[in-house]
Formats: C-alpha cells, sequence, structure tokens
C-alpha cells in the first residue's frame, strides 16, 4: 500500500503555507484563475513558494490560459506541475506544458452519467498527447471552474484508474478517511474543505485532514 500524497489548493498567505510544511502535506496549489476568489499573482506566488522547503511541489492551477500565459506565469512563479482544470484541449494542454516545459495534470469533471470507461479513454488520450501529462485529476461536474466542493459518486472511477488518479471534490476532514479508503487513489487534492473562509485556511483543518489520510493509509497497510 503506498502512501496517499496530499495536496492543499488555494494558498495565499504565509502562515497558510507554513500550516501546510508543518502538516507534513505533499505539494501546495496555487491558482491562477482571476475570476477565482483565491486568485494570487504570480509575483504573490512566487514570494509563498520561496517558503517551501525541499521535496514539497509547488502547483499551478490554470483555466483555459493560453500556452503564452501558462509561460510567463511560470517564469515569474516557478511552480513545479501544472493543473489545467478549464475546456482545454489535451493538445492545448500539452502545448502550454511544453511551453513552460512543466508535467502536468489535467482535470476530468465527473457527472452522474459518467461512465467508468470514459475515464480510461480519457487518460489514454492525454498520456498519447505528451511525455508531459502526469496524471487525471477527477472532480465534480458543475458549471463553474477551478474546483467545485462538492463530492461525486466515487464508484464511478474504475479499479485500473484509482490508484494513479488525483481525487478531489468535496473533500474535507470528515469524508478524507472513506474516500482514501474506498478509492485508493495515488493522492488526494482539497481546497474549501480546510478553509475558515475562500482563500483563508484554517491550520487546524489542515492537521485534522492530513491525519484522516493518514488513519485510511494506516488501516490498509496493517489489514
Amino acid at each position: 500500500m503506498q502512501r496517499t500524497r496530499i495536496k492543499i489548493c488555494g494558498l495565499t498567505r504565509e502562515e497558510d503555507v507554513q500550516a501546510v510544511v508543518a502538516a507534513g502535506a505533499d505539494a501546495v496549489g496555487f491558482v491562477f484563475y482571476p475570476k477565482s476568489p483565491r486568485y494570487v499573482t504570480p509575483a504573490r506566488a512566487a514570494e509563498l513558494i520561496a517558503l517551501l522547503p525541499p521535496f514539497v511541489t509547488a502547483v499551478g492551477l490554470f483555466v483555459n490560459a493560453t500556452a503564452e500565459e501558462v509561460a510567463a506565469t511560470v517564469a515569474t512563479a516557478p511552480v513545479g506541475l501544472l493543473q489545467f482544470h478549464g475546456d482545454e484541449t489535451a493538445a492545448q494542454c500539452a502545448a502550454a506544458a511544453a511551453a513552460a516545459n512543466r508535467p502536468f495534470l489535467r482535470v476530468f469533471r465527473v457527472k452522474g452519467d459518467t461512465a467508468g470507461n470514459e475515464l480510461l479513454e480519457y487518460e489514454t488520450e492525454c498520456r498519447a498527447s505528451s511525455r508531459l501529462f502526469a496524471g487525471v485529476l477527477l472532480d465534480t461536474f458543475v458549471d463553474a471552474y477551478g474546483g467545485a466542493g462538492k463530492v461525486f459518486d466515487w464508484s464511478l472511477i474504475p479499479k485500473d484508474l484509482a490508484h494513479r488518479a488525483v481525487l478531489s471534490g468535496g473533500l474535507s476532514v470528515h469524508n478524507a478517511t472513506g474516500a482514501v479508503a474506498s478509492v485508493r487513489p495515488y493522492a488526494v487534492d482539497v481546497s474549501s474543505g480546510v478553509e475558515a473562509a475562500k482563500g483563508i485556511k484554517d491550520a487546524r483543518l489542515i492537521a485534522q485532514f492530513v491525519a484522516a489520510v493518514r488513519a485510511a493509509d494506516d488501516t490498509a497497510t496493517s489489514a
């Protein structure tokens, strides 16, 4: 049983970065989508990235940005991984990743009638598009971009995909253990579930979320 990786997304403050690092999360996310309440400028993200120790990955979230915009952002804010959350095609994601010379995740927003084979075909298409493709992030479909904050039906995820996917959408302290225990994803991604307000993280909730994920890992290891 692998250790589930944990990403805390939507950081905007120094104290939140410090809380994420102290809790033992693996990655932090910065939202470069101006319409989001969690948006940070590339310059601000660069200041926060400078606080990160080695082996904590900075991730940049983009929504329908051009390859040029992505490359310019990364030139200022040196994130290690890109996350595309809009209507980008596989080819557009590949072009932006190539322009920035960074690996990327691509979101699939899961609907109630999504079939497992659709998810597998989506991953195959992404993988064929670029050597920089790193994985699929599964979120809940809503009429918005950048994260839904709502749970989808985890049983729709094929077991062949789950172990290399990033699970997102409505995760919180209350359901993280169950989510990891039932899906066994490679990683989980949370934002609103550990917030005191939009863009303002709660250090206590961050620590509790990490502990909840680790509890699922420990149960699997001892089983």
